[in-house]
């Protein structure tokens, strides 16, 4: 019967040596200033997070302010008189979004139970497939990087903008068109009502109150 051939563990050893080795260098090379950089990076982010969190609650506001910097990018544009090519790519992008925040999460031809406000005479509040506080947020995103393409001579290519608006149009009817077609076929409207209340009819009345239907 032939000996066990006996383990050589001096490559295993030496290959555990190098690996830690090249871990130590890697660790000791690091640069501490990435590491603070990061940390900033990562704070910054937080503290903006905090903010955007605390104006959930303002839609007006919100929606005011977006409103303000799109009017302030067409005035910047017309005087300017050109960019028409980063115009049309922030309407395309708007328009993505409207569509998007018009669409039901789950789109009720691929499921039985969509969870549409209108079931049954069912409530039930409409989910939106992108929210309306981060259509808001990536609008007014796209607003602003549009508005600083417009201090670079780079992004302000030779087009015949009449062409580039009469497709928007186009492309703008035909959208909507369908998306009130896909509202009519599944009955539903993008926008929760509210849950219907009988406030009216529990309230008690006085006798002798004015308005009562005790009264003479």
């Amino acid at each position: 019967q032939a000996s066990p051939t006996p383990v050589n563990n001096s490559n295993l050893q030496r290959s555990i040596r190098s690996w830690t080795f090249g871990a130590a260098i890697m660790e000791e090379t690091e640069d501490p200033r990435v590491a603070a950089a990061e940390a900033h990076i990562a704070k910054y982010k937080r503290l903006v997070q905090h903010y955007l969190d605390r104006t959930v609650v303002w839609g007006r506001a919100r929606w005011g302010t977006f409103a303000g910097l799109l009017v302030l990018y067409i005035i910047r544009v017309f005087l300017k008189e050109g960019f028409y090519v980063v115009t049309y790519a922030l309407g395309i992008y708007l328009l993505n979004l409207l569509i998007n925040f018009l669409s039901p999460a789950v789109d009720p031809e691929t499921s039985d139970d969509p969870g549409l406000p209108m079931r049954d005479g069912e409530f039930r509040p409409f989910t939106r497939k992108l929210p309306e506080f981060k259509f808001w947020l990536a609008g007014t995103r796209a607003v602003l990087m549009a508005m600083v393409a417009t201090c670079f001579d780079m992004f302000d290519l030779p087009v015949f903008w009449p062409i580039l608006l009469a497709y928007f149009i186009l492309l703008f009817v035909m959208t909507m068109k369908d998306r009130v077609k896909h509202m009519i076929k599944h009955k539903y409207i993008p926008f929760s009502m509210g849950k219907q209340t009988y406030g009216e009819l529990t309230k008690v009345k006085v006798p002798g109150q004015k308005g009562g239907k005790d009264d003479k």
